[in-house]
């Protein structure tokens, strides 16, 4: 039996925007101050999840004496630097947008990054207006994989999650729509086509991909 779409959620970073290259280059230039050098197997484990607990990860992994806390601001400063220099859409994504407006279908975004840092990535791009709902990381109280963030949205579009189609780029993000019951589609990048994608219903090539695309024809 045909899969009918009636919503479409978009995670943010790695998806919409190319935010996983300027995350990449900024967590090289923090670690890079410590001496120390990043590893694929850090950035895997980071990758998808809500800042605190992305950051753990570095933490830990590189024997950090430090907190969330005290290195937030410094990386940020490094981050939103890259940003005004580098950031852009991923390829399709307007098309993408378009496409599901034509067929009158509900969208939203269901992040694991804070809502103001959403907000001007959204606003940059004057896509604030195109999303009937967006969560973000101050929106669940457990972060991907975990399916809250997903469970909600379907709830908020008022669709059933099998019938809510889901775009993400990452591992922690395929297996928390995929615990929701949502139709997910993954499109990794080159930061993350190394990842487990089993999860997911199909992985697709890039946003313009007949994958996705086949998917709001019905």
């Amino acid at each position: 039996m045909a899969t009918t779409i009636r919503a479409v959620v978009f995670d943010c970073d790695g998806l919409m925007f190319n935010t996983e290259e300027i995350f990449h280059q900024a967590t090289h230039a923090l670690l890079r101050k410590r001496d120390k050098v990043p590893t694929p197997e850090m950035f895997h484990q980071m990758m998808g999840r809500r800042a605190e607990e992305s950051f753990q990860v570095l933490i830990d992994h590189n024997g950090l004496d430090e907190t969330f806390e005290s290195i937030r601001d410094e990386y940020f400063e490094i981050f939103f630097e890259l940003i005004e220099q580098h950031i852009a859409p991923m390829p399709g994504l307007l098309d993408l947008l378009d496409h599901i407006e034509s067929r009158d279908l509900p969208k939203g975004v269901a992040t694991s990054s804070e809502r103001s840092y959403l907000q001007k990535l959204l606003g940059r791009f004057e896509l604030t207006d195109r999303f009937h709902m967006t969560l973000t990381a101050e929106d669940v109280t457990r972060g991907k994989p975990n399916p809250e963030i997903y469970l909600r949205a379907a709830e908020n579009l008022g669709v059933e999650p099998a019938e809510m189609l889901v775009l993400e780029d990452s591992e922690a993000g395929t297996r928390a729509a995929a615990a929701a019951g949502a139709h997910i589609i993954s499109v990794p990048h080159e930061h993350s086509r190394h990842q487990d994608f089993s999860a997911a219903r199909a992985v697709a090539h890039g946003l313009h991909d007949p994958v996705i695309w086949s998917l709001l024809e019905a």
